[in-house]
């Protein structure tokens, strides 16, 4: 009986044990249920409230890009192609919105005059200088015709102080944007000049986009130079030029040695062909442009159109007073040349009527037959005399030079840029730099046997 009691006992602990283990484990089970659902609840109600606000973020978002680049933008004509695209992310909510592609104002599209004269678009190449201001208040004041001379104003870098600067001027100039502000990769020794490759790009797609429009000629301005007041009369007067003489490829506004010492302010209609070319305010036709878009180079465009490849023996004009002068000492450039040359150059004050003067002397079997014939007849002088003024007659002289390094060692004492570029000196003309010293014309000129220009000098 004792024992039948025992088992009853032990089967009753048993049976309670496993019991209380179920309820406790089932117990158990239904809290961590609870939790589990609790936290699923609490994760789905902030799903919902990340994904509404996500909704609403994308929205406000989108209307903002439509407000700050859309809203500024003049109403777009069918007939204009669009020339700017502005990229904006969005959401990925909003798959169709994520690229708003913005109309900028449009280049002027009229090519001739209506009395068959040519329209001369003014490019001027902007980046990040909000200084560009100097340069536009400048053209707008002394441009003769918003009609024959629109002001095209193409922005590389996408700096908006410097894109609000130029919109300020309303009708009066026309805004382009490059669209392509993505990085360019180089060379690690390149680095530092990664600057140029992006000026080249930018130059490349400004010059096909004014010149598609259908103009005969482009005037390119840098934003940082200011004009005379007879630049716009200058590029009238010598436009023909480039159609009637082959051999000349552009037309400079400016004078690499036109300081106000070595120039003569005397005779501001004085102009010269040059194998050198300047650029800084320039003119060159569509003709040319056609030859050199097809192999525009990657960096340091300038250097390039200098080589004997490009160049082909082709010459510009320049002026004896420059009718542009640089204020942008900070640049890519780092302001080389600047404090030394450059804010010396004269900037004429006169305005000269280029239009009423006849400027076939500047045809090269003219220039030839006079300017070449004269500079061998004039005396050979030293520089020693030059400056101490002991030459006794009257009328222009000859420095003669014969290498290279006699060449820089007088150009320094003169007070003249010494630097070649593919072989070429700067201002040159078969070799001869002309300039004016102590009131009188001085040439710079190698021997008269001259058999052309060494690469190797540069």
């Amino acid at each position: 009986m004792r024992t039948r009691k025992v088992l009853l006992v032990i089967g009753f602990l048993v049976t309670w044990t496993y019991a209380t283990y179920y309820l406790l484990l089932r117990q158990t089970g239904i809290h961590t249920s609870r939790h589990q659902a609790l936290q699923a609840y609490k994760l789905n109600s902030q799903a919902r409230d990340a994904s509404l606000q996500s909704h609403h973020l994308a929205k406000n978002v989108f209307e903002f890009v439509k407000l700050k680049y859309l809203a500024k933008q003049p109403t777009p004509v069918a007939s204009t192609p669009q020339i700017s695209i502005v990229a904006a992310e969005i959401s990925a909510e909003l798959p169709e919105q994520h690229v708003a592609k913005v109309a900028t104002a449009r280049i002027p599209t009229k090519t001739y005059l209506a009395n068959g004269e040519p329209v001369f678009p003014v490019l001027v190449f902007a980046c990040n200088r909000v200084s560009v201001k100097k340069c536009i208040d400048n053209l707008v004041q002394y441009r003769p015709s918003v009609e024959q001379f629109p002001i095209i104003v193409s922005q590389d870098c996408g700096d908006e102080p410097t894109k609000e600067t130029i919109l300020s001027y309303g009708k009066q100039v026309t805004l382009i944007e490059q669209p392509d502000l993505s990085d360019i990769t180089v060379l690690p020794k390149e680095k530092k000049f990664k600057g140029y490759y992006k000026i080249a790009r930018h130059y490349g797609w400004a010059l096909n986009t004014t010149f598609g429009v259908g103009f005969e000629f482009v005037i390119i301005v840098e934003d940082d130079l200011n004009v005379a007041p007879d630049f716009f009369e200058y590029f009238l007067g010598t436009h023909k030029l480039l159609k009637q003489d082959p051999s000349l490829w552009c037309v400079s506004a400016w004078n690499d040695n036109g300081k106000a010492a070595v120039v003569d302010a005397a005779q501001p209609e004085l102009l010269y062909r040059t194998d050198f070319f300047p650029g800084l305010g320039w003119m060159l036709t569509k003709d040319l442009w056609a030859e050199l878009s097809v192999k525009w180079p990657k960096s340091f465009w300038d250097d390039w159109i200098r080589h004997p490849a490009q160049r082909k023996d082709r010459v510009c004009i320049r002026p004896e007073i420059s009718r542009t002068r640089t204020f942008g000492k900070i640049g890519v450039s780092n302001g080389l040349f600047f404090d030394k040359y450059l804010k010396h150059i004269k900037l004429s004050e006169d305005f000269v009527q280029f239009t009423k003067l006849n400027m076939s002397y500047l045809l090269k079997h003219n220039y030839d037959n006079t300017f070449l014939r004269r500079v061998y007849t004039y005396p050979i002088v030293t520089y020693d005399e030059l400056r101490r003024n002991l030459i006794r007659i009257e009328g222009p002289v000859r420095i003669q030079y014969t290498t290279r390094e006699q060449y820089k060692r007088t150009t320094k004492m003169l007070g003249l840029m010494d630097d070649f570029k593919s072989g070429v000196p700067r201002t040159a003309y078969h070799g001869i730099v002309s300039f004016y010293y102590n009131k009188r014309r001085v040439h710079l000129a190698p021997n008269a046997n001259w058999k052309g220009y060494e690469l190797s000098w540069s």
